[in-house]
């Protein structure tokens, strides 16, 4: 055999076994003495009978374009296990792609699991837990001298003895004064508390 068969110049050229047989049929392609086909001589044959605007061309892949923000996070993913991580703008091979993969996959699953046996909470239902508990303190201490300035009033007259008079509606001002400058001073320390 000195050419291709059919199915072999079918693969060469990309099309189907029957495609060839019709160009075969149509005398569009070259044969040597023994049927098999002239792949040279074909492809010249092929090229110069065929209209090119019926010729079909093989679609383009449709790939998608990667966020640029996808590939930064391979890298930092391989970085954090210490393994090697494409250059910036070098590309990320399919196998440093899986590894981040793999990597992601173990740590949700570790994650879930330290959920799961309780060693891990919600942080955004413990931020809302201490705020709940910290504005309650907060109001507590706001509170405070309405009503024990009345008691304090009358415990301190009483102590002092005759001739002094503390009235609770002073007592509670003071009270109500030093209570803001103390919550003052935690708001500056950690705001969203005042």
């Amino acid at each position: 055999m000195q050419g291709m068969s059919e199915r072999q110049y079918a693969a060469h050229v990309g099309l189907s076994r029957g495609a060839i047989q019709k160009g075969k049929a149509a005398g569009r392609l070259v044969l040597h003495e023994d049927g098999s086909i002239d792949a040279a001589a074909s492809d010249k044959r092929r090229a110069e009978t065929t209209d090119p605007s019926k010729t079909r061309k093989p679609p383009a892949p449709k790939l998608k374009p990667v966020p640029e923000a996808a590939v930064a996070a391979v890298g930092d993913t391989l970085r954090e296990q210490g393994l090697s991580a494409p250059a910036v703008g070098g590309g990320t091979t399919f196998l440093q792609a899986k590894t981040a993969n793999e990597v992601l996959k173990a740590q949700e699953r570790r994650i879930r699991l330290q959920k799961l046996k309780g060693e891990l909470v919600d942080r955004a239902r413990a931020e809302t837990l201490m705020f709940r508990l910290a504005r309650d303190e907060r109001d507590a201490w706001v509170t405070w001298p309405a009503r024990v300035a009345a008691l304090m009033a009358s415990e301190l007259t009483a102590a002092l003895g005759d001739g002094c008079d503390v009235e609770a509606a002073l007592m509670q001002k003071v009270l109500e004064a030093h209570v803001r400058a103390q919550l003052d001073s935690l708001a500056e320390i950690r705001p969203g508390l005042g």
